[in-house]
């Protein structure tokens, strides 16, 4: 995997437990938390945005 460019999420402000993201040249989206920087999630921009969706709307609720 080539060096990513990783960039801290501007909602996370200045204490820790802050979420960095990075893109890779493929167009996949890698996900980290500045407490565990050795677990990565990686995704795609559309299940990214699915998810993000659903978080908006609470979707989770009706489970």
């Amino acid at each position: 995997m080539p060096t990513l460019d990783w960039q801290k999420s501007s909602y996370s402000g200045d204490g820790s437990n802050c979420v960095y993201v990075a893109s890779s040249p493929t167009g996949t989206i890698h996900l980290r938390e500045s407490d565990e920087p050795e677990v990565v999630l990686t995704t795609t921009a559309p299940r990214l945005h699915t998810f993000i969706c659903a978080l908006k709307v609470r979707k989770w609720d009706d489970a």
